[in-house]
C-alpha cells in the first residue's frame, strides 16, 4: 500500500479551512480546562475519602475481636483518647456516615462536571472538529 502525502496545495486549503478562534470560544476552551483541573481534584479527594472509609471499616471490624470491657485509644485531633469500647464503635460509626456523605457530594460534583465538560465538548468540537483536542 502506497501513503500518499500531502501536497503543498493541500497543506494550503487544510491551513485555509481553519476556523477563527473567537473570545466566547476562547472562554469555552478556558472554562473546559477549568473544568477538567477541578475534575482531577475532585478524584484525587474522592480517592482519599475511599481509603479513610476503608481504614475505618477496617478498624471497626478489628473492634469487633475487643473485649466489651476493654478501653481503647481512639484519636482525636493529635491526641489519643481512651474510651469504651460502644463509645468507640459509635464514634467509628458516626465517622463513617460523614464520610458517606462526603463521598456522595463529591460524586454529585463530579458529575455535574462532566455534564458541563460533555456540553461543552459538543459545541467545541460542532464548532473546529477535528482541529480541536479536548479528550482527557
Amino acid at each position: 500500500m502506497q501513503r500518499r502525502m500531502l501536497s503543498k496545495e493541500d497543506e494550503a486549503k487544510a491551513a485555509g479551512d481553519e476556523v477563527e478562534v473567537r473570545r466566547e470560544d476562547q472562554d469555552k476552551i478556558n472554562k473546559f480546562s477549568r473544568l477538567h483541573q477541578r475534575e482531577i481534584g475532585i478524584e484525587d479527594e474522592l480517592k482519599a475519602k475511599h481509603k479513610e472509609k476503608e481504614d475505618l471499616d477496617d478498624v471497626s471490624n478489628e473492634l469487633e475481636l475487643a473485649d466489651e470491657d476493654d478501653k481503647i485509644p481512639y484519636k482525636i485531633g493529635d491526641a489519643f483518647v481512651s474510651l469504651p469500647l460502644p463509645e468507640v464503635q459509635e464514634m467509628l460509626s458516626t465517622s463513617t456516615a460523614k464520610i458517606e456523605e462526603a463521598v456522595a457530594a463529591l460524586e454529585e460534583k463530579l458529575g455535574t462536571i462532566r455534564d458541563e465538560q460533555n456540553d461543552l465538548k459538543v459545541e467545541l468540537y460542532a464548532r473546529f472538529g477535528r482541529s480541536i483536542n479536548l479528550e482527557t
